[in-house]
């Protein structure tokens, strides 16, 4: 039979089962303020403890695990907000890709003077639509060669060139924000070798 942890003595003056006083002995004594004596043994604080203990370790683990979870939320929303711009930007790359002949005409014939009346409009209104999306058109006459955003064509020297510039443009560059979706296409001019 195992121990009880706790031992108690019954201090009470009248027993309750017969309704009778006690008398006093070195047992009960007659002044004991107490109805109840709980003797509590040592290693009640040492249980108590390591129940505290143990709750606070299942309470860290749990806030791990929330803290952990939390972060994975986090993670998890980041990647899809950055996913769901890739799509969009994508998106808008393959529309521009698909205009790209279309726009090219529309330069064309701005060039040739040809792009009048309500077509200029449209036109206009197309540049205002893309402009909206940051689709910027790059690449014009004089503007200094960078490979980075030009396809140089053809390529001419100079003796009056200073540096490699732009001296016609075939088809304009696209981009979208900073990144290009198509380098100009251009004839260059440069200072002989």
């Amino acid at each position: 039979m195992t121990e009880s942890p706790f031992e108690f003595t019954d201090k009470r003056r009248i027993d309750p089962e017969t309704g009778e006083p006690r008398e006093a002995n070195a047992e009960t004594p007659a002044d004991a303020d107490a109805d109840v004596d709980i003797q509590v043994p040592d290693d009640a604080s040492s249980l108590e403890d390591d129940a505290v203990a143990a709750a606070q370790k299942v309470a860290d683990e749990r806030l791990e695990d929330l803290l952990r979870e939390r972060a994975s939320f986090t993670n998890y929303r980041n990647r899809a907000l950055r996913d769901q711009e890739a799509a969009r930007v994508k998106g808008i790359e393959d529309v521009l890709a698909s205009l790209l002949p279309v726009l090219d005409d529309i330069d064309r014939a701005r060039q040739a003077g040809e792009l009048e009346g309500p077509f200029a409009a449209i036109a206009d209104k197309l540049d205002g639509t893309l402009a909206k999306f940051e689709i910027a058109r790059f690449g014009e006459v004089g503007d200094e060669f960078d490979p980075n955003f030009h396809d140089a064509l053809m390529h001419e020297e100079s003796a009056e060139a200073q540096t490699t510039t732009v001296k016609f443009v075939v088809e304009p560059g696209y981009k979208i924000g900073e990144r290009v979706v198509r380098a100009a296409r251009v004839a260059v001019v440069g200072p002989q070798h």
